[in-house]
């Protein structure tokens, strides 16, 4: 591990992951990728763990990679070393997409590139006014489609909305983001952490395989019809009620 990502295990079921460069605004190194990649694959693993809180120390919450240790540095390297970085990137989306426990971004500050990809990939994103968003990839010459990007956003946003913001890199600030649906919970800063430890121990206090369920319905069923959607849904639920956790809840309804 290191120290540019801490990583914290509450009582309440709750790990806050902390990305802590704020002398950067917490940009990204090769390090920090695999950190977090290796952070959150854990989690699959670790029962205590029910939710996790994504978030940034200081000003910010992500500034994407760091402009002399990656983004320098990927100028000189070799085909096969960059493919092997941009499938890195991607396994930190992945790792997080896939870990099926609820996660919530808190963006208190600057979401950009892969920081701003990174929140996306949360399952919840509660933002103050502070927050702005920037896929600013073509701004470095570089594809909007990233890290997931091109599949993420449109998504939340709808085509035309993710088309601007990949191809033109425009920075967004919280209000506009709010308006295009990007966030969860816009709430003032001095409240944005209390708020999204609140969310992330509720969701830990609920029916967290369930939710595991629902996390991965939502990944699958972007490549489904509506009738295979249908299905899969129906045998993901049919498992559900055989949980002990179903089972007990469906009890306590029947003696009310």
């Amino acid at each position: 591990m290191t120290d540019e990502l801490l990583v914290e295990r509450g009582r309440d079921g709750v790990a806050t992951v902390t990305f802590n460069r704020p002398e950067t605004l917490n940009a990204l190194t090769f390090e920090s990728y695999r950190a977090l990649r290796d952070t959150f694959r854990g989690f699959a693993s670790e029962a205590e763990v029910r939710a996790v809180i994504l978030t940034g120390a200081g000003q910010g919450f992500c500034s994407g990679g760091d402009r002399r240790k990656i983004v320098a540095a990927l100028a000189d390297v070799t085909p096969d070393e960059l493919l092997a970085f941009t499938r890195l990137t991607g396994d930190c989306v992945l790792a997080i997409r896939e870990l099926e426990k609820p996660v919530v971004a808190a963006v208190g500050g600057a979401a950009m590139g892969a920081g701003a990809v990174l929140a996306l990939a949360a399952d919840f994103r509660v933002a103050s006014e502070n927050a702005r968003f920037g896929f600013v990839f073509s701004k470095l010459a570089l594809s909007g489609a990233d890290m997931g990007a091109a599949w993420l956003l449109p998504r939340m946003v709808g085509l035309a909305r993710a088309t601007e913001l990949l191809m033109l890199g425009h920075v967004i600030d919280a209000d506009v983001a709010n308006s295009f649906g990007l966030i969860n919970y816009y709430v003032p800063h001095d409240e944005l952490q209390t708020t999204a430890r609140v969310l992330a121990a509720k969701l830990a206090a609920g029916p967290v395989e369930a939710h595991g369920v629902t996390k991965r319905m939502l990944n699958r069923e972007a490549h489904l019809d509506l009738a295979a959607a249908i299905e899969a849904e129906a045998v993901a639920q049919a498992a559900c009620m055989q949980t002990p956790a179903f089972r007990e809840t469906a009890r306590r309804y029947g003696k009310a």
